[in-house]
């Protein structure tokens, strides 16, 4: 049966880079535990094959105990185009994430700029996550399912556009919209003077007044920055640092949970 695609990691977690790490800690976050192992061990024994990321939906079969391979699709919610624009036109603002975007690079901060607009770059929850197998398991996810998501995270590593492509931005397209919107846009450097007067000097700058009005901002997670920032070279009883210190940062959540007023 092993002649698919066979996960790198033999041991411990699934996936080497921030953002593929980022998104298997939250899909381990709120799926079943017991699934999840069996389905990194279909990962790791090459079940899973003719992996495919589209907009929305990834595809792919995976052999199970029955005679003919089982299919699995990963679907999440649609970005709308408008949306879509919005994020291109905040990303070209910003030089330094237009400049690594426009080098193949994937910025840990491109998640807060989603973020800011009300959107989800990975799915957070399990009802952002829509898992289909016509397999006859019930289970969310079943072991199919499970397998497939962490072949998608190693081929995260391998490209983080595909983060995108499955969002619905494929990686062509995101950054012709960069380089046009970059074009288009002023430039930071380029402000007009305008003389101080103290009428309107405890008056904002006329800017702000232009800015449209967004949807409130998703809460960063606990230990969202173990996630972003480069782990450092440190291990402790053979675990990598971040392992050992997000079980405090969750207690620390949820401290302050409980510390808040009624």
């Amino acid at each position: 049966m092993g002649d698919g695609i066979k996960a790198r990691n033999k041991r411990g977690s699934i996936g080497a880079e921030w953002w593929s790490r980022r998104f298997i800690d939250l899909v381990e976050s709120f799926a079943d535990k017991g699934r999840l192992q069996r389905g990194r061990t279909y990962a790791r024994k090459g079940n899973v094959f003719d992996l495919r990321v589209d907009p929305y939906e990834v595809t792919a079969k995976v052999h199970g105990s029955a005679p003919d391979p089982y299919e699995v699709a990963l679907g999440i919610d649609v970005i709308d185009e408008a949306d879509w624009r919005a994020v291109e036109k905040e990303l070209a603002s910003r030089a330094v994430f237009r400049a690594r975007l426009l080098a193949g690079e994937m910025p840990p901060e491109i998640e807060w700029v989603f973020a800011e607009l009300g959107l989800a770059l990975f799915p957070g929850s399990a009802s952002d996550l829509h898992l289909m197998c016509d397999c006859p398991d019930w289970g969310d996810p079943c072991k199919h399912a499970a397998a497939v998501l962490y072949i998608l995270a190693e081929a995260f590593d391998d490209d983080p556009f595909l983060i995108l492509q499955w969002n619905g931005r494929g990686k062509d397209r995101l950054l012709a919209g960069l380089r046009r919107a970059g074009a288009a846009g002023p430039d930071p450097l380029d402000i007009e003077d305008e003389p101080l007067a103290a009428a309107g000097f405890w008056t904002p700058p006329s800017g702000l007044a232009r800015l449209r009005d967004r949807r409130p901002t998703p809460p960063v997670p606990p230990g969202f920055v173990l996630q972003v920032a480069a782990p450092p070279p440190v291990r402790i009883r053979r675990r990598p640092l971040p392992d050992v210190l997000a079980p405090a940062y969750q207690a620390l959540a949820a401290q302050d949970a409980d510390d808040r007023p009624v």
